[in-house]
């Protein structure tokens, strides 16, 4: 019987992109859970761009990881041993489990998945929290109204993806940037976006004003640098844009604003940061429309699933690389 399990630590804060030596993998004793703790058995683990900003000992919305912690990240385990009344061997359930092969919690710091809905993956995609910050990014802050136009960087990946979708279930006009062909061509044939722009082989710029000729009423950022300078220089008026992340930033020794913001003046528009922790108490109500239109086949969920988790440091890269299609996610077995 296994008595030891395998996690990964933060060994020291990078410098631009992560490197191995700033993780180190570690084998401890498997716990067992105290009264009112659980023993989870950690199946599929969340990666995202957020991350990389956990890593520095910089202020932000949670706390930074602690040098010799876990790694921090949300995953999906079934449950193996249980000292709370509310859990029992074999559920399926949620939490920020970490980098690492086995988790015990305190049960209320659990949430129960249901795998009839959608397989377990899909539950860390457009059901979880990638889907939930598209939701109430969307339709909250960028306040879309039928007809208007909708343009989504990163528009690809896990929460662009299901926000072009949205967009179009609310009569929008949708044109979402990627790279590469590939994922240009996927935002049109297969999300359903109007128009696609693959931002490494376009002038961005110059591909908004012609894809947006009546200019764009909620931007919804996800990459930052030029892209957001390109989307601020075609606004129209009393445009919303969400500032959802800055995934061109997040390795960088100085970050690089919007030299673009007087658009903002001009055209009367807003720029509001959001983070999807603050509408938690609304979860639920937001998980229940999109497992609607998913069942009726309205909402798509892809995940791009790595294997192993003595390959985290190289699958976690891969989303700074833009390799990832649709939510990148690490089975661990």
């Amino acid at each position: 019987m296994t008595t030891t399990y395998r996690r990964w630590t933060l060994a020291a804060r990078p410098s631009g992109l992560p490197r191995p030596t700033d993780v180190a993998l570690g084998e401890v004793p498997i716990p067992t859970p105290a009264p009112g703790q659980v023993l989870v058995r950690v199946e599929y683990i969340s990666l995202d761009p957020a991350m990389r900003g956990w890593m520095n000992d910089a202020r932000s919305y949670v706390k930074p990881i602690a040098i010799g912690e876990v790694f921090r990240a949300l995953a999906i385990g079934r449950v193996v041993a249980s000292g709370h009344r509310a859990w029992a061997e074999g559920d399926v359930v949620s939490g920020m489990f970490g980098v690492q092969e086995y988790a015990c919690l305190d049960g209320g710091e659990l949430t129960r998945v249901d795998t009839s809905l959608a397989p377990a993956p899909t539950h860390l995609a457009t059901l979880g929290m990638p889907g939930l910050t598209a939701y109430f990014g969307l339709l909250d802050i960028g306040k879309p109204e039928p007809g208007q136009t909708v343009v989504v960087s990163a528009a690809a990946g896990a929460v662009g993806s299901v926000v072009g979708q949205i967009a179009k279930l609310e009569g929008c006009r949708t044109v979402g940037i990627a790279g590469g062909e590939a994922k240009r061509a996927y935002l049109v044939d297969t999300l359903g976006y109007d128009a696609g722009i693959d931002y490494k082989a376009a002038d961005v710029k110059a591909a908004l004003r012609e894809a947006c000729p009546n200019g764009i009423d909620v931007y919804f950022d996800n990459v930052g640098g030029p892209i957001l300078d390109a989307a601020l220089a075609n606004l129209a008026r009393h445009a919303r844009i969400v500032i959802c992340g800055a995934v061109s930033q997040y390795n960088s020794a100085a970050v690089v604003g919007p030299s673009n913001y007087l658009a903002l003046l001009v055209q009367r528009a807003s720029m509001t940061g959001m983070v999807v922790f603050d509408y938690h108490a609304r979860y639920g109500e937001a998980l229940a429309e999109m497992a609607g239109w998913m069942k009726e086949g309205r909402l798509t969920s892809r995940e791009d699933i790595a294997h192993g988790i003595e390959t985290f440091p190289a699958t976690l890269l891969r989303l700074f690389s833009g390799e990832n299609f649709g939510k990148l996610v690490l089975q661990v077995a």
